[in-house]
């Protein structure tokens, strides 16, 4: 009886064990699920010369920015993260801090409209380049809907570009007929390519940043060590 309960026991104990374990497992899945997969060592290779930026033509330091308009991440580091870094680096000529627009979040949507928001934004690069761009960006995290519900139609896109200093019709058409729909594509790729799988997700001169917790203390962090000797 002991050793027949024992083995219960034991047995018990294993399966326990085991349940406990899965927990342990799905909870970690959960925690990396939407974080990049690339490791700060690996130094990636973006195409600079296809993306908008701010900055000095000639920074020394490449920051690159992973976003999907309809990301609420996103937004919160557009209005947080992002001025203190354009305020320290980017405004003193230190960097130059691109734009990789990744649609994804509206993948299982009606329409996707996280793809309307990125054409949208490449139609006003086209013509307008880094200034529009980057201007438009702005309005379109302030315009920023719910993640779960299609808000980035055609109609209002153009609506939200109309105090853009570019040729609207031209704007109408690029957007209408998916004149920009290939280089959306290439710029998603691009992201897939560096490993990410998720937004916001920043590269310093190729290599990800691995933030911990605190955004502008680490991606500063990484940029300081970018701009040593």
């Amino acid at each position: 009886m002991t050793r027949l309960s024992g083995n219960n026991q034991n047995r018990s104990v294993l399966i326990i064990g085991t349940l406990v374990a899965a927990a342990l497992i799905a909870l970690a899945l959960f925690a990396v699920r939407g974080k990049s997969t690339t490791t700060t060592g690996e130094a990636q290779t973006f195409t600079y010369a296809n993306l908008p930026y701010a900055g000095q033509a000639n920074a020394p330091v490449n920051v690159l920015v992973v976003e999907d308009f309809k990301c609420p991440n996103c937004k919160s580091f557009e209005e947080t993260v992002a001025p203190e870094l354009r305020t320290k680096y980017v405004g003193t000529g230190k960097v130059k801090m691109y734009s990789l627009v990744y649609p994804f979040l509206a993948d299982r949507l009606p329409e996707d409209d996280s793809k309307y928001a990125a054409q949208a934004a490449r139609c006003v690069y086209a013509q307008g380049k880094n200034d529009a761009f980057n201007t438009y960006k702005e309005i379109l995290f302030r315009a920023q809907g719910p993640e779960t519900e299609v808000w980035a139609t055609k109609s209002r896109l153009k609506e939200l570009a109309t105090s853009l200093d570019i040729d609207q019709a031209k704007f109408a058409t690029c957007l209408d007929n998916d004149e920009t729909a290939a280089q959306v594509e290439t710029d998603k790729q691009e992201a897939l390519k560096a490993g990410v799988g998720g937004t916001p997700t920043v590269f310093v001169n190729g290599k990800l940043v691995n933030v911990q917790s605190d955004y502008v203390k680490d991606i500063s962090a990484a940029i300081d060590e970018a701009l040593k000797p």
